[in-house]
Order: structure tokens, then sequence, then C-alpha cells
């Protein structure tokens, strides 16, 4: 007993800490200062997070076929969530907006400024490029399948919205480094054009992490804090469950890729959910709005990940699951 708990607080110090840390300062700068995450989210967005995925594809170790498993396994344990999302809401008798609320905050983990430097905590290189294939495949995702679920209640013209992700640069990374990967045209990885990459994209992870705490120190509860129950459950338990199922479909060659895998699935909710809803959803149709639901979701989903994930993380590492 004493050897577990030591071995879930050693877990908890070097996966989890670090995040929480460095979180926290971007939670308490907000409080104190007031301070946006507009800025940071322009520059992630445009510049910081394309570097991280360019350069984690283009040098990681990892197969071809192991990178196209992981981004078969998102869009896979995406369609899952969202049927089983759906079945739930539906049989709460949860209507538009905040069925689509529900659905978007219980299938779209945050897998980025939350889910990459957890993975690369606990496993490393392997964690690192699992995590940045598994938000590449993601957000492809999210800006096809979670404008559609944002915006259907609105009796709107989706297609605007689609094309959203067009204007990613992160897709194009991602098209970039493997169009590189297949004609063996990637640049050493001591030239001055990837140590350049290399080293921008290192600065996204802790960026990544004070947005995460910005966001937080500026979400609204609102009145949602126990409407949002269901979509918590699905999102910290049932998702990880999926997420296991979705591995051993897939059969992934590498366990720890796998382990990752079943890690990114079990990240709370992500914040660009509630970006999401506030630009697509249609007005409430009660006292509660699709954007308090998605805010309080990801609230409530970041705080209860934190001795989740340590236990989760204690479980991958141990072997148990794979």
């Amino acid at each position: 007993m004493e050897s577990a708990t030591v071995s879930l607080l050693s877990i908890f110090g070097t996966a989890i800490l670090p995040i929480v840390a460095l979180a926290g300062v971007g939670y308490l700068l907000a409080r104190v200062t007031g301070v946006a995450a507009d800025g940071l989210n322009t520059i992630t967005i445009y510049v910081l997070a394309p570097a991280l995925v360019f350069h984690s594809i283009a040098t990681t170790e990892l197969g071809a076929r192991t990178l196209a498993a992981v981004g078969v396994g998102v869009l896979l344990f995406t369609a899952v969530m969202a049927v089983v999302a759906e079945g739930v809401g539906r049989g709460l008798g949860e209507t538009e907006p905040l069925l689509g609320s529900l659905v978007l905050v219980s299938i779209f983990a945050n897998a980025g400024n939350y889910g990459i430097p957890v993975s690369e905590f606990a496993f490393g290189d392997v964690g690192r490029a699992t995590a940045v294939v598994y938000i590449a495949a993601q957000s492809v995702a999210m800006y096809t399948l979670g404008v559609y679920l944002a915006a259907r209640g609105d009796g709107r013209d989706v297609r605007e919205g689609l094309t959203t992700v067009f204007t990613i640069p992160l897709v194009y990374a991602v098209l970039a480094a493997i169009l590189l990967r297949t004609l063996g045209a990637v640049p050493p990885a001591d030239t001055a054009a990837m140590e350049t990459v290399g080293l921008v994209g290192d600065s996204a992870i802790p960026v990544m992490l004070l947005i995460l705490g910005i966001e937080l120190a500026t979400t609204k509860l609102g009145t949602a804090t126990f409407r949002v129950t269901p979509a918590v459950v699905l999102k910290m338990a049932v998702a990880p469950v999926v997420g296991v199922g979705v591995a051993l479909l897939v059969g992934f060659e590498n366990p720890d890729v796998a382990r990752v895998f079943v890690l990114e699935c079990a990240m709370p909710s992500a914040v660009t959910t509630l970006i999401l809803t506030g630009e697509f959803s249609g007005p409430a149709a009660g006292d509660l709005g699709a954007t308090d639901y998605a805010s309080t979701t990801i609230f409530a989903t970041t705080v209860l990940s934190v001795p989740m994930l340590t236990g989760l993380i204690a479980l991958l590492q141990a072997g148990v699951i794979f």
C-alpha cells in the first residue's frame, strides 16, 4: 500500500505537477493582471503549434504505419464517442443547442495544451510524437464534425464554418512533414533550419499551459454545475474505456503508442469547444446557454483530471492495460 502511494505521488510529481504549476501561473496571471489569451492563442495556432507538429512528425522514429494508425484511431474514437454522447443526450431529453454542446465536450479532448506535455512527461519522445499526431487528426475532426455539432441547432449554413479547417496552418504542417518523410527529403536534425523549427516548437508547450491557465481563469461557471454531470461522466469515465477498445481494435505495434493514445482520449474537454459553441451555436433555449454548458464542463473535467490522470498513468506505465 505504501509503495503504491509513493508511486502515485512520484507520477503526480513528474507528469502532472509541472503541468498544474505552469497552468497555475497562467491562472494567477489572468486573475491579477486581467491578461487575455487572445494574442497567445494566435501565436500558438499560427506559429508555435505548426512548428511543433512539423518537427515532431518529421523527426519522429515512429513509422508511417504507426502514424496512420493513430490518425485512424482518433477518427474512430471520435465517431464512437459522438454516437454514445448523442444517444445519452437524447435519452436525457436534451435539445439544441445544449445537445450539440454536450456531444462536443464529451468527444473532443484537450489533447494540445494539456495532452502534449502530460504525454511527454509520462512517456518521453514517444508520448510527445503520438500526442502531436493525435491533436493533428482531432483538429481536422473538430473543425468539420465539431462545427456541424455546434451549428446544427441554429439553422445556419455550416459550410462557411467547415472551410475553417483549410485555414489552420497545423493541417499544412502535418501534410508537409508527411510529404518530406515520404520523399526522404527531411533535412538533417542538426541543420540550422531544423534546429530553428525545433526551438520554436519546443516553446509551444509552456505557452500552451499558460493559455490553459488563463482560459480557466476567465471561464464562467454559470448555473450549469449539476446539469453538466452527464457530459463530465462521458468525458472522464466513458472516453478512456472507449479509447482502450479502439486501441485494441486498431492494434498498435508499439505498446507505448497505445498507452499514449488512451491517455490522450482521457484528457479533459477541449477549450476549443467553447470557441465553437460561442461562434456557431444558437441562442439559449432556457436559462442555460451552450457556452455556459461548455465552459462549466471544461472547468470540471480539468479539475477532476488531476487525480484521474495520475491513476491512469500509473496503470499504463505498469503495463496493466497494454
